[in-house]
């Protein structure tokens, strides 16, 4: 789909989807792109071209505990820097911004603020089998993302479990699960406590357009209904369509390297 930023002189972000993963933010971010505002989501975008090593190094900015061994402590994202990774490029950020909410808000005084939640029993039911063990440490997970890393020069499992660590405060897939429930209902509490009422929205799935486009200040799309996309069932199946693109990447950058490997293989053995 093809966007047109509400502006032309760009000015960093204006909307913060305050909703994590698996709150709707695909359709929330389909939403965005439809009222004309340049939207970045991990599922529409590439995700080869998702700027993972930029979330790595927000994630280790934000919070320290989560750092690899033996690399510098950074200082918090400034303004400078979230610009760099989303707000030059973009109008509204959505789930792979998500769990830095908090930050944003801080860096984007004037940014419009949506605030999407579910019920902590339902989302968790839905988040820790769709996204959060697929990226925790596991043999087809590290494999993969050591694979992705070596291979490709891309650290999407490695940003995404550090997220994950730093968001729950843990340090082990068990200390995420006990911290969930706190971590969530947190998330949410400071936001509400941060932004004033003239800047943020309740929205929830079936509110429709009306609400949200009286919040962002434009007009309601005429004859298209709002978005709902990535249930369950679909975000499966879109999870396999990334792995697959992700394999085909690797396929790619992969066969050259495994070609010269074999060259030189043969003709070492040649000459033996």
């Amino acid at each position: 789909m093809t966007t047109t930023s509400k502006s032309e002189n760009h000015d960093g972000l204006k909307i913060i989807n305050a909703g994590l993963f698996r709150t709707a933010t695909k359709s929330m971010a389909r939403s965005y792109q439809i009222l004309g505002f340049k939207t970045h989501h991990g599922l529409i975008e590439d995700v080869l071209l998702s700027p993972w090593t930029g979330i790595e190094q927000a994630a280790e900015a934000t919070w320290p505990a989560v750092r690899s061994w033996g690399s510098p402590e950074n200082p918090p994202f400034e303004r400078s820097d979230w610009d760099a990774l989303w707000g030059d490029k973009y109008d509204a950020v959505t789930d792979l911004a998500s769990p830095f909410a908090p930050q944003l808000i801080r860096a984007y005084p004037n940014a419009k603020v949506v605030i999407v939640q579910r019920d902590f029993d339902s989302w968790w039911a839905s988040f820790k089998p769709e996204l959060l063990d697929r990226v925790m440490p596991q043999p087809m997970a590290t494999i993969s993302g050591w694979i992705c890393w070596y291979v490709m020069g891309i650290r999407a499992v490695h940003a995404m479990r550090k997220v994950h660590f730093g968001f729950f405060n843990a340090k082990t897939p068990e200390e995420i699960e006990l911290h969930a429930r706190d971590a969530y209902e947190g998330y949410y509490r400071e936001i509400r406590k941060m932004v004033p009422e003239q800047r943020k929205l309740e929205y929830k799935m079936g509110d429709g357009w009306e609400p949200l486009c009286e919040f962002l200040g434009v007009d309601v799309p005429l004859g298209i209904p709002f978005p709902r996309e990535n249930d369950r069932a679909s975000h499966s199946e879109e999870a396999g369509k990334r792995t697959r693109r992700m394999l085909m990447g690797l396929v790619k950058v992969a066969v050259p390297f495994v070609v010269c490997l074999a060259a030189v293989v043969g003709g070492w053995t040649y000459l033996k």
